[in-house]
């Protein structure tokens, strides 16, 4: 058996490898992305390093003005082959100007303001991430800089280092206050990424994503002073206006010095430098819950408006992943009835978007911003006492870890059927460490990096889908052993010798994805619970649901031991059919919510626990799994018939 399922498990990553390749490039089209962010970057290294090219209507640096023509040359042909967007036009119009304002010799003030417009614009017809997830650690972007740039930069980044007089062009003096006032974050984010071509600063791309803002953020403040960071975070408590200029982390990698004067006059130098230093004070400013899913629609339905569809259909899975999802548990244990209203309606509104629907998407986001204020208020104010914490703790762990557990111990009690012993190790290898991971799981989202809800979705619904194959082909196998009546002889033939150490790995890996994929979430929902307080009863929650739990094992794992052996094959081949079935809906669900699928709502039952969701997509995939196990049943009975007859 462990043989044939390592088969299985290879035939199916394979498949699954060659299925997710195309959805992948479907949902993030990198090309694309680098595109943009090229264009971005060429309008950006205009705008900031044209004074150093051109002053006063000549040229200070025949170098550097034959970049700046380079650059803008480049900048106005890649506008052009941009994907259509009625932007478009426009987008190449500014272009074509900052070309002319370049090798016309034009003030730098022009040319900034031209390039700034036209990135400006790059970016709301044509949007990518420009922040990171999470606040960026400073003082690790400071260890990186000494590490990794003060040899050419210099310790303070005036681009005195030890290297730089070899250099040509010489490394950039980040303290040159007149250049850093049209420098953003994301630009020096994506010269961290990309380095710069035809000098000698490198690409730092190996570094992780959070490693490069960090440092981006950190020379992004050499140019301030400790007096202006100071007087900065007074004007952020003190001023409504100043905290306004820079809601989100978005804005402020985006934002430059020049940009920002505009609306805060003098004092955008000393915003931007207390901003900068300290990214966790934007951070901890941005909305969560319902107000993150209502400000995620209210974008949804602009850029719907303005004709990108795409990233209408990206928002709608954010308010739905990032801003309501976390709140299910506690919805859940107090109105299902709503939470599967707004579900829907939330897979209306997407559908909506799709078929190009101007009035029912403005229908359903007036309906869904009804419901999130019913959600208000059935949460009071997003707080839940101590009994809805406990109750939503234990329905939780029992409805994730009940399906982790019947496979896991289906494949012990089986070992311990078939005398292989030894085997048990890597089953039990295989849930303590999902369990170890779930915790690494957990500290990462807590202390690292903040996992977003399509990375969730789309973890689980592959997980789930794996196991899904992996289970119906187990089960087929097994109920055909259990018709022929032959266990004995295929025990002693085929299990007498010790597992392959692949076959055990199989087993250990199918006991790992099994477990993790329930942990995953778990961790992920507990978390969002923690949020609320009432930390005993949380703990409360969890300990009577382990205890639930154990019982239901011992409760699986005594009758299957009294059990004659064709019987418990038999009776355990439908139950992992059963859950094949439950799992294929809930992996199709996940990918759905994580825009990797499209969902066709249907009328119809929503029971999760069962896999079972309203959508054409979900029910097509567990008809297919259910088709397909009945007819493998079927066969296994005609050819055992056929056996018995050919018997002597």
């Amino acid at each position: 058996m462990t043989a044939y399922l390592s088969r299985r498990f290879l035939a199916f990553v394979l498949s699954a490898c060659a299925l997710v390749a195309p959805l992948r490039a479907a949902d993030a089209p990198s090309g694309q992305e680098q595109q943009i962010r090229q264009l971005w970057q060429l309008l950006d290294y205009v705008a900031v390093d044209y004074p150093g090219a051109v002053a006063n209507g000549k040229v200070t640096s025949e170098v550097e003005y034959q970049e700046m023509r380079e650059f803008s040359d480049s900048a106005l042909s890649q506008s052009k082959v941009l994907p259509p967007h009625a932007s478009r036009a426009q987008l190449v119009g500014l272009a074509e100007q900052l070309r002319e304002a370049v090798q016309q010799k034009a003030p730098a003030e022009r040319v900034a303001a031209l390039a700034q417009q036209a990135s400006g614009l790059l970016l709301t017809a044509y949007p990518i991430p420009v922040a990171p997830r999470v606040a960026p650690d400073l003082v690790q972007g400071q260890r990186l800089y000494q590490a990794q740039c003060a040899t050419c930069h210099g310790a303070t980044g005036a681009g005195d280092g030890p290297a730089a007089k070899q250099l040509e062009p010489e490394p950039i003096d980040f303290t040159d206050k007149e250049r850093a006032r049209a420098r953003s974050v994301l630009a020096l984010y994506q010269v961290t990424s990309q380095g710069v071509e035809g000098t000698s600063m490198p690409s730092f791309n190996a570094l992780p994503e959070q490693d490069r803002w960090a440092l981006a953020f950190y020379v992004g403040t050499l140019s301030f002073d400790a007096g202006a960071k100071e007087r900065g975070a007074t004007l952020m408590q003190q001023d409504a206006k100043a905290r306004a200029a820079l809601p989100d982390l978005a804005s402020l990698t985006t934002a430059t010095e020049t940009a920002l004067a505009q609306r805060l006059g003098a004092q955008a130098a000393d915003v931007l430098a207390f901003a900068r230093s300290q990214p966790q004070a934007i951070a901890g400013t941005q909305a969560t819950g319902i107000p993150l899913a209502r400000e995620q629609m209210r974008a949804s339905l602009k850029a719907f408006e303005a004709g990108n569809g795409t990233e209408a259909t990206r928002l709608a899975l954010s308010a739905y992943l990032d801003g309501f999802e976390p709140l299910e548990a506690a919805l859940e244990s107090r109105n299902k009835d709503l939470l599967v209203d707004v579900e829907r309606n939330m897979q209306l509104y997407r559908a909506a978007i799709a078929a190009k629907q101007a009035n029912a998407v403005a229908t359903k986001a007036r309906e869904l911003d009804l419901l999130f204020s019913r959600v208000e208020d059935e949460l009071s104010a997003g707080r839940v006492d101590a009994t809805t914490s406990f109750v939503a703790a234990l329905t939780i762990l029992l409805r994730e870890g009940v399906e982790a557990l019947l496979i896991v111990v289906a494949m012990i009690a089986f070992l311990r059927k078939a005398n292989q012993a030894q085997a048990l190790r890597y089953v039990h290898g295989g849930w303590i460490a999902a369990l170890a991971a779930g915790g690494v799981t957990w500290g990462i989202a807590t202390y690292v990096v903040g996992i977003s809800g399509a990375s969730r979705e789309v973890t689980e619904g592959l997980s789930s889908l794996f196991a899904a194959a992996v289970l119906l082909s187990v089960g087929l196998w097994m109920h055909q052993k259990s018709s022929a009546g032959r266990w004995q002889a295929y025990l002693r033939d085929k299990l007498s010798a010790a597992m392959t150490r692949r076959s055990a790995w199989a087993l250990f890996l199918l006991a790992f994805v099994a477990v993790y994929r329930e942990v995953f979430e778990t961790v992920l929902f507990f978390s969002a619970l923690a949020a609320d307080g009432h930390s005993s009863a949380l703990l409360a929650g969890l300990a009577v649901g382990l205890v639930l739990l154990a019982i239901i094992a011992a409760i699986f794992l005594r009758t299957s031991a009294r059990m004659p052996i064709g019987k418990f094959f038999s009776l355990s081949s439908i139950l992992v059919a059963v859950l094949a079935v439950v799992l294929a809906g809930k992996g199709i669900s996940g990918l759905q919510e994580a825009g990797w699928l499209t969902a066709t709502p249907v009328g119809g039952l929503r029971v999760p626990a069962l896999g079972i969701y309203p959508t054409l997509q979900t029910t097509a995939a567990q008809l297919t799994v259910l088709l397909a196990a009945l007819c493998g049943f079927s066969l296994n009975v005609l050819q055992n018939r056929k056996q018995i007859r050919l018997s002597p």
